[in-house]
């Protein structure tokens, strides 16, 4: 699974940002969280890390300074910690495990490491996934057109994409290897905006699972302006960070494991499958059968969450709960829907969008495109003589991935030899011949449902 890196989003001043999160608990009550739960954190914290003062374990848990402070006030009581120093101002306070506190906080740390951001309860995390659906996101015409006005994609299948995202139904983009299927996949990202918040990890009957991952999460630029007050009732919930709507792409490396939690037995906490990050954004599963899974297989465990749109996970102990399953999820496929051969998940696809070729003037256009982003000169001559000279004569259609990748491999081979990168035929000729290889491997991998 990857992150798609797109253009950052427009500037966002640190009041809307901090508008957009949960407002920052103040009691320990308030963060859904068990005091048992909540004393383990601290004192593990505590004894992992070496933090002692106040305003550090604010900062490592995500807390306010209130919180903490009321924690470790109960702690007191219990003979886990004392105070051994404090300052001229209330954060400015500083603690140390007892001897008791350092066994028990040993104890904690063998059973589960996890040191970090407290966890949110799962119906606090349930509530904010569906308060910012991306299925309460109206798309239209006009929108979607300008989205793609860069892009050299036919107005008809625009219109296709940008009605199918609407629509909140899962896609499946069809057609040969190379015909831009993954390309414009990705590109629907475009079309899914705003920003949401994520949750550092979750809280299921006492376990932790991590949710927000770097690899998969953008995070938005947020006031990092230094608090010293212990309780600034202002601020936004710290366990929760701002992000631009994920998107998430899985392609033949995906396992029916690998939607299900992952728990690291020497961490003691669980990682969240990749729909799960995926969540309030796009889930692309590129590539739909050449997975080591069968569609079959994949559609069998999917069939419940595309059409109740939630998911059931279950933990080691045997636990089961729920977690929404909100998204727009798009399959890309070398195979034809009639090969797929499950007509239960045909149904639940929504949309089913054939890329095929590209019109001989888009294809111009991409060459055209191809050769700017390359730095190699255009001549409309040397064009010709690729369409007529290699297209026409061995019946390869128009596909658009075919200028960027013979052009790629033209500007490397004018670079090698030390020419300018220009489209001459010698270097056509060799692209074209190096690019595609022996013509009777070629043929058989370009039959639909074949490995490329």
């Amino acid at each position: 699974m990857n992150l798609l890196q797109f253009p950052a989003a427009l500037p966002r001043t640190a009041l809307n940002i901090r508008a957009a999160l949960p407002r920052a608990p103040q009691t320990p009550e308030e963060t859904g969280l068990s005091s048992t739960f909540l004393v383990e954190l601290v004192a593990k914290t505590m004894f992992q890390l070496g933090l002692t003062r106040l305003n550090e374990l604010s900062a490592q848990l995500c807390l306010s300074g209130t919180v903490v402070e009321a924690v470790c006030l109960f702690m007191r009581r219990e003979s886990l910690l004392e105070v051994t120093r404090r300052g001229q101002h209330e954060a400015d306070v500083q603690f140390d495990l007892t001897q008791a506190g350092r066994a028990r906080a040993a104890d904690w740390l063998a059973r589960s490491s996890y040191v970090g951001a407290a966890p949110v309860p799962l119906e606090v995390y349930t509530e904010r996934v569906v308060a910012q659906s991306v299925t309460q996101q109206t798309i239209t015409a006009k929108q979607v057109h300008a989205v793609f006005a860069d892009l050299v994609v036919p107005e008809r299948l625009v219109d296709l994409l940008g009605t199918a995202v609407n629509s909140g139904r899962p896609i499946l983009l069809h057609g040969p290897a190379g015909s831009g299927k993954t390309y414009l996949a990705e590109q629907l990202h475009r079309l899914i905006t705003g920003a949401v918040a994520i949750p550092y990890a979750i809280c299921v009957h006492g376990e932790v699972i991590r949710v927000f991952d770097a690899q998969c999460h953008r995070p938005l630029a947020l006031d990092t302006t230094p608090r010293t007050a212990l309780d600034n009732r202002d601020r936004p919930d710290a366990r929760w960070i701002l992000c631009e709507r994920p998107c998430i792409v899985s392609g033949g490396e995906l396992t029916l494991e690998m939607l299900d939690l992952s728990f690291d037995g020497r961490a003691g906490y669980y990682e969240a499958p990749p729909h799960f990050k995926a969540n309030n954004g796009l889930f692309i599963v590129d590539d739909l059968g050449r997975q080591v899974i069968s569609p079959r297989e994949l559609m069998n465990r999917w069939v419940v969450p595309m059409e109740r749109r939630h998911d059931h996970l279950m933990l080691r102990n045997g636990g089961k709960f729920t977690i929404p399953f909100d998204m727009v999820l798009v399959f890309s496929s070398n195979l034809r829907p009639a090969q797929l051969e499950d007509a239960a998940f045909l149904r639940r696809l929504g949309h089913k969008i054939s890329i095929e070729a590209v019109s001989p003037a888009d294809y111009a256009l991409i060459f055209e495109r191809a050769c700017a982003a390359e730095g190699v000169a255009h001549d409309p001559k040397a064009f010709q003589a690729l369409v007529d000279g290699y297209h026409k004569q061995s019946g390869r259609p128009r596909l658009a991935c075919y200028p960027r990748d013979l052009l790629h491999l033209i500007a490397s081979r004018a670079h090698y030899l030390e020419v300018p990168a220009e489209l001459s035929v010698e270097l056509l000729d060799w692209a074209w011949q190096a690019y595609f290889g022996n013509e009777a491997l070629i043929e058989a991998a370009s039959e639909p449902g074949s490995p490329t």
